[in-house]
């Protein structure tokens, strides 16, 4: 009778939903799906770069979600989460689940030459060994990070919004889809069965971090609208080489999609002059500065998912269930984050 009671307790109790610097009004949009108030939370850094979050709300005993990616500046979006962890477990929280929709360090999944680090399992770490209960990824760029934790790690996945967007936007039948390089091929030929449409893949090499030369394309896009989707845009130039060979391939519109828009340094500039009809992205990493330089950017919220995912780890139910309700019931507002 009593672990009954107990039980029914813990689906009484709301979650504490924190935001930190990096991801404010994504963990609104979070907090407004779910009905509850964001959580009371001030981060403080001292005069010489050290950084303190206080937590304005008592947390004992409660499941508290913090939602930050760790974009630029990465290594301090990385400390405020670690952080409040830390904090969190010393004020005695029951769990604490780290919502990261983008994670830094991500594409340092290997030892790609001899004597380099394997960074992304560090930071895995670093979040295991401040206290994180569970981890929540989006579209992390090599799937088998997943395997560098030794506590629940899930990574769900907002192609699916990306893909009920282009089928409002292009529902014809002369769409490819395209991916960027090898490495994608997975990822482009999922958006491409959503949409029903053909896959092209661009052959290229990258003679270094950054830097990338379109060669070959696998594939037929002359006459077609060509949609290219990637994982993540930095400094746009992957995308800018493939939007190029796909223009002189002979296609006769070309939109560029990912799910994590970094966007560093000359990427808005080389997405300005690239000649697309639209950039489409998530909101996983802050846009509004971007909108407001580049108009020619979509921004779906990836809101609805994470708060279904929340849901589904406060009522032990089936995460992969929760967020198909959810991209079924969005499907008519994918762009919340424009509203």
């Amino acid at each position: 009778m009593f672990i009954y009671w107990k039980g029914q307790a813990k689906h009484m109790k709301k979650p504490i939903v924190f935001a930190l610097n990096s991801s404010k009004e994504l963990a609104e949009q979070i907090c407004e799906i779910l009905g509850v108030e964001l959580g009371k939370c001030e981060v403080k850094h001292f005069a010489d770069g050290e950084i303190l979050v206080e937590l304005g709300e008592s947390v004992r005993g409660k499941d508290v979600f913090f939602v930050q990616s760790t974009n630029k500046p990465v290594n301090d979006n990385l400390m405020e989460l670690l952080i409040g962890i830390d904090a969190c477990k010393r004020a005695s929280a029951a769990t604490i689940n780290a919502i990261i929709p983008y994670y830094g360090y991500a594409r340092q999944d290997r030892k790609a030459k001899p004597r380099q680090p394997i960074s992304s399992k560090l930071v895995a770490s670093l979040l295991e060994c401040a206290g994180a209960d569970r981890v929540v990824t989006m579209d992390l760029h090599a799937t088998q990070i997943q395997g560098f934790f030794d506590i629940p790690a899930d990574d769900i996945s907002g192609l699916a919004l990306i893909g009920e967007y282009f089928k409002t936007v292009e529902p014809g039948n002369d769409v490819v889809v395209v991916s960027p390089d090898h490495g994608g091929t997975v990822r482009a030929r999922r958006l491409a069965e959503q949409l029903n449409a053909p896959l092209a893949i661009i052959d290229k090499r990258r003679p270094k971090p950054n830097v990338a030369e379109a060669m070959n394309l696998i594939g037929d896009v002359n006459g077609k609208t060509a949609i290219i989707i990637d994982d993540m845009v930095d400094t746009a130039g992957t995308l800018t080489a493939g939007i190029k060979m796909l223009k002189d391939k002979g296609a006769k519109k070309v939109y560029a999609a990912c799910s994590h828009a970094i966007l560093s340094g000359p990427a808005v500039e080389r997405l300005k002059n690239a000649g697309i009809e639209e950039f489409v992205c998530t909101n996983t990493i802050d846009q509004r500065a971007n909108q407001e330089a580049y108009p020619p950017m979509r921004v779906i919220s990836v809101a609805p998912l994470h708060a279904a995912t929340i849901n589904a780890i406060e009522h032990d139910s089936s995460l992969s269930s929760a967020l198909q309700n959810a991209i079924v019931e969005e499907e008519e507002c994918v762009d919340i984050a424009n509203e």
